[in-house]
């Protein structure tokens, strides 16, 4: 029989992580593997590691991970999928915003149909602010756009892959991880379901709207150089720019002898070409300071406790 390893990151969860299990025991039932639990905390400072202790007790295919300190969902799923063993290997979140049911059909995809990986996208936003909802789909168009990895609108953490393409993820130690484009970067054949979005079952997310827009800069950052053309687009047109305007006043002033008009022109050309310059400089120094945590070779993640 084949073994499914279920990759589960928490931070401050020691209400959803019961719960989950739960649910998991309950909709998996009579799936034709054998199941390896993995919970991985991320520097918790609740009691999630002591509801994990729990569920070992209980069940003896449950495992954890406990980090030293956060260190952020993705080296929570990296870890994660360093520690499994089995030969397909599933990511999840424990507020239950990923149907555990859907693993039925996930396994059928990769058994029957051929599939390396199933995964998962939400075709609604239901429950989501507006706001962060438009921002969202706004990233998906864009990084699409400027980027040579396809990145599908609405894909979740949450799917099945089998041990070659997790084995070739691994393979990927880059420190600034955005797993949304490794998924797809790897390749392999890919089936995609869609289900609408489901409330978490407890606590709140830890998601704020800030962190999504760093997490998205982080993202643009590593799967495309488009900014880092766009600053230099601007720079060379900036430059024609100015030099039109040097021959415009030129002839202007030797032709009509019309002086150049004085301090508020100048003021607003001096902090327009300077926030462009800025704007230029931040998207390189976001690439330069990508290039110098990636050469620090810094681990990953750092365990404390592994059970």
């Amino acid at each position: 029989m084949k073994k499914l390893s279920v990759i589960v990151p928490c931070y401050n969860e020691e209400e959803a992580a019961p719960l989950f299990y739960e649910a998991f025991i309950r909709e998996t039932a009579g799936m034709p593997v054998e199941f390896e639990l993995i919970f991985v905390d991320d520097g918790s400072r609740d009691k999630t590691v002591e509801a994990f202790e729990q569920l070992v007790k209980r069940d003896e295919r449950v495992h954890y991970l406990s980090f030293s300190r956060n260190f952020g969902k993705e080296s929570a799923m990296f870890a994660g999928m360093e520690a499994a063993t089995g030969d397909y290997v599933a990511i999840m979140d424990v507020d239950l915003q990923d149907p555990p049911a859907l693993l039925k059909d996930m396994l059928h995809g990769i058994e029957q149909e051929g599939y390396d990986c199933v995964a998962s996208r939400r075709v609604t936003r239901k429950g989501e602010p507006p706001i962060r909802s438009f921002f969202a789909r706004m990233f998906y168009k864009l990084i699409n756009r400027i980027s040579k990895t396809e990145i599908v609108d609405g894909a979740r953490d949450f799917r099945l892959m089998t041990r070659q393409m997790v084995d070739a993820i691994l393979e990927l130690k880059e420190v600034s991880r955005f797993s949304k484009g490794l998924f797809s970067w790897v390749g392999f054949k890919t089936k995609w379901l869609e289900y609408e979005n489901v409330e978490r079952v407890a606590g709140e997310t830890k998601w704020s709207f800030w962190k999504l827009l760093l997490y998205s800069i982080d993202g643009i950052i590593a799967f495309s150089t488009a900014p880092l053309a766009i600053a230099s687009i601007l720079g060379l047109l900036f430059c024609v720019v100015a030099f039109l305007l040097i021959l415009f006043f030129f002839f202007k002033t030797l032709i009509f002898g019309d002086p150049v008009a004085g301090f508020p022109a100048t003021i607003c050309i001096v902090l327009m070409l300077g926030g462009i310059q800025l704007f230029c400089i931040g998207i390189l120094g976001q690439y330069l300071s990508k290039t110098y945590l990636e050469t620090k070779r810094r681990p990953i993640y750092i365990v404390k406790t592994k059970k």
